[in-house]
């Protein structure tokens, strides 16, 4: 009996084995992707349970910890080399990239011509600047170091990747939009205009993925509660000013709140419906 098909060999090669320390053998062939065949339909659903816990969380140590209690060098797969640029599109869909570009081409003019010009044209409006709209917005591209740049662009390429591929380019704009509008406003009355950062896009997709994933397994997002209660742990840090008065904390607690409110109100949406 066919159970499923994976297009990455490495989860179809971990359901295997962890079926194998159960003492289920299931078989992979491999053609345009790679697809599991159970010999014994009397064990099917067993493994049908057990495959709806792998998808939601497939990276659980207790599959890797599988892999090497019963896995073999002689599943019949061949690991295909692959460059770094098809491993960040094959999880990011297009606004996703088109953010990464906007940030990074943004923080080399910030490089080349000083932050003090390129915030000039794009920092949150300051009182006279209220009409320009794109600075309601634009302030979340600026970024004003190489570790901040980073640890935002891997967290957005992560989780917002995860949105767009599983609900849409829609639903991300909707995220980035509301969380970069709201957290940029808190962050103003808290510090003034100086500030910048996709960080509270950041936090608002921590939330967003965290509970959507709790409260609709279906959606296909999913964060870990490890990673979640890092990002809390790392929020109190910063509101005790552990990594110095620069942080923007109002930002990042404004983000968080507004995708805990989004990923509620759409699934309970998702319930009702």
């Amino acid at each position: 009996m066919r159970i499923t098909d994976f297009s990455n060999p490495r989860m179809a090669q971990a359901f295997v084995d962890y079926m194998a320390t159960h003492g289920i053998l299931l078989r992979i062939e491999h053609d345009e992707g790679y697809t599991l065949w159970l010999d014994d339909d009397s064990k099917v659903n067993l493994v049908e349970n057990e495959l709806n816990q792998f998808i939601r969380d497939p990276n659980h140590p207790r599959y890797l910890a599988a892999s090497w209690q019963a896995g073999n060098t002689e599943s019949g797969i061949r690991y295909q080399r692959s460059s770094l640029m098809a491993n960040i599109r094959q999880r990011a869909g297009p606004l996703t990239l088109s953010v990464m570009v906007i940030c990074i081409t943004i923080f080399i003019l910030m490089q080349i011509l000083g932050d003090g010009v390129v915030m000039s044209w794009l920092a949150w409006p300051d009182e006279d600047q209220h009409y320009q709209l794109w600075r309601w917005f634009t302030h979340a591209f600026l970024h004003f170091s190489l570790l901040h740049i980073v640890f935002n662009l891997l967290w957005w390429w992560y989780l917002g990747g995860a949105v767009e591929k599983r609900l849409g380019s829609g639903k991300l704009f909707v995220i980035m939009l509301i969380s970069a509008l709201l957290s940029g406003w808190m962050q103003s009355k808290y510090s003034g205009v100086m500030f910048g950062g996709l960080s509270g896009a950041v936090y608002a997709l921590m939330g967003y993925v965290w509970l959507r994933g709790e409260r609709d397994p279906e959606s296909g997002i999913f964060l870990g509660r490890g990673l979640m209660a890092f990002a809390v742990v790392w929020l109190v840090m910063e509101y005790m000013d552990w990594f110095g008065p620069s942080i923007a904390n109002a930002a990042h607690i404004t983000g968080l709140l507004v995708g805990l409110v989004m990923a509620f109100v759409d699934s309970q949406q998702v319930k009702r419906s």
